[in-house]
């Protein structure tokens, strides 16, 4: 029999499945630093990382002024941080053009990694959570935004395939507005393999997509969810299709096709939070 996402009005929920003996573990992937880390900027990225205990800090690069109006948490953690002074040009010349820096820049490295089963083992003892699943989304501050959304909302994580997708920069951080310090985004080198141990763990896997057989409020999906969005252009690509439990699409007016990625992955977050809550109260 088939597995189908539990419902309101649907039966008990299967029973996460064993794994076969042999099962391969999801294989993690690392973002490289290149060895000299990569430079944050702005003042909630900044703050949020060096409030991070898990986030390793090289060095912090600041205009005076906005050293000296730094929330006071950060600055007793730069106390174990080499920090200088630097004026404006400097750091327009340190950073990508057009960065809106806000007058601070911290070099970091990369976070610890964690592959998917840690998240599964997170779940374990949880009714119901939420996963992201990016097929090849892109543009950096897309993403950026749909790690913001997933923090607001309770979300567990963020998976991303390791190849097309963008790497961890300032763009992206900036983007995600500090949440890139609280969420987990993932990397792995296979996205229907990743499924397949959410699935073993007990998600169901849905896919959004405009040409869905049902809205994400009708499915009523509860439970734990692995919400699943396709790439800027194309949408889902086939074989992510195919591994989803379910397609379900956001209910629109019509007077425009589709949204963007990160606006849809907002949309869609709060509607599995808002029913999640409601079914806890």
């Amino acid at each position: 029999m088939s597995r189908k996402p539990r419902s309101q009005t649907s039966g008990r929920r299967d029973t996460p499945r064993p794994r076969p003996a042999g099962h391969q573990r999801e294989e993690r992937t690392r973002h490289p630093d290149a060895g000299t880390g990569i430079w944050l900027y702005g003042k909630h990225p900044v703050e949020a990382a060096l409030l991070n205990p898990d986030r390793p800090c090289i060095q912090l690069m600041a205009t005076r002024d906005v050293l000296e109006t730094m929330d006071t948490a950060a600055k007793q953690a730069l106390r174990q941080i080499p920090s200088t002074i630097i004026d404006r040009e400097e750091l327009d010349l340190l950073l990508p053009p057009g960065s809106v820096h806000q007058g601070l820049a911290l070099q970091v490295r990369a976070l610890p990694t964690i592959g998917t089963e840690d998240v599964v083992s997170k779940s374990r003892n949880m009714d119901s959570a939420t996963v992201l699943i990016l097929d090849q989304v892109t543009d950096p501050h897309n993403v950026g935004a749909i790690i913001r959304s997933a923090a607001a909302f309770g979300a567990l994580a963020v998976i991303i395939q390791d190849r097309h997708s963008p790497e961890e920069t300032g763009t992206l951080a900036k983007s995600a507005s500090g949440a890139l310090e609280r969420m987990p985004l993932i990397r792995v080198s296979n996205l229907v393999r990743a499924m397949s141990v959410l699935k073993d763990g007990g998600f169901w896997i849905a896919g959004l997509t405009a040409d869905a057989p049902s809205t994400l409020p009708e499915a009523r999906l509860s439970g734990k969810i692995a919400l699943t969005l396709g790439s800027e252009g194309s949408g889902l690509r086939r074989l992510t299709r195919e591994n989803c439990d379910i397609l379900t699409s956001l209910p629109m007016s019509g007077a425009v096709e589709s949204l963007n990625v990160s606006n849809a992955a907002a949309v869609a977050l709060y509607e599995l939070f808002r029913t999640q809550t409601a079914r806890t109260v």
